[in-house]
């Protein structure tokens, strides 16, 4: 596993972890199943988009996700996106989308690709970077955990006010590890179809996230998506 094409910001902050036992102990698990025949999704160059997409010196907003997508050609490292041509979206994808619109009145669905949130500052991280095809969750605590975590606890030591969407129980379960002094966290219910009534809709996180970073003299994101075009 290798770390080198990750933003010097991000080096100097969690490039140890490359070294201690549990993240290489991690590497040889995911050989191992690659050589066992078993599809690992994202692809490796991949696995790292979040962070290789977001510097930790430009970090403005952070959302959280749990898994990658486990259905092949979805996944490309960035928490809820898929690749420009998928279609038709996941649906806590069309979700997010229907609360942007409710909230922002913005349209993004003509694309599922959140490439252009990353662009801006918007960390688009899930707590776990791999998953078998086909096998949703089969690599969780394998180690991604411990790495992500300290990706987490590395923003929060930044002193400029990062805001932190937390969408679901195991995202807010990460509050712990985030300075609520500095930072603002805003939680609700997961976009998924199967939670996104009891207080995802509604919840208005991206006026909220723009509201925040604003008082705070930050610059506001875009949620608009552009055509895949334009930003490729």
């Amino acid at each position: 596993m290798q770390n080198t094409t990750l933003p010097p910001s991000w080096q100097a902050a969690i490039g140890v972890e490359f070294t201690k036992p549990y993240l290489l102990a991690l590497s040889h698990f995911l050989q191992a199943e690659a050589a066992a025949g078993k599809h690992i999704l994202p692809p490796p160059e991949q696995r790292f988009n979040a962070l290789q997409s977001t510097p930790l010196d430009q970090v403005k907003v952070v959302i959280l996700g749990q898994d990658p997508y486990p259905t092949p050609g979805h996944a490309h490292g960035l928490a809820f996106s898929v690749q420009p041509d998928v279609a038709p979206l996941p649906r806590s994808l069309l979700n997010i989308n229907r609360e942007l619109q409710d909230d922002l009145g913005i349209n993004n669905s003509h694309t599922g690709c959140l490439q252009a949130w990353a662009a801006q500052g918007v960390l688009l991280l899930n707590t776990v970077l791999t998953v078998e095809a086909g096998n949703a969750g089969s690599h969780q605590k394998c180690g991604w955990e411990t790495f992500t975590d300290t990706v987490i606890q590395a923003i929060s030591a930044q002193t400029q006010p990062v805001v932190f969407i937390l969408w679901g129980n195991h995202a807010q379960k990460k509050t712990e590890l985030i300075d609520t002094t500095r930072h603002c966290i805003i939680a609700s219910a997961h976009p998924s179809p199967l939670s996104a009534r009891r207080g995802f809709f509604g919840s208005k996180p991206f006026s909220r996230a723009n509201a925040f970073l604003q008082a705070n003299g930050r610059t506001p994101v875009n949620w608009a998506l552009p055509s895949v075009r334009s930003w490729m």
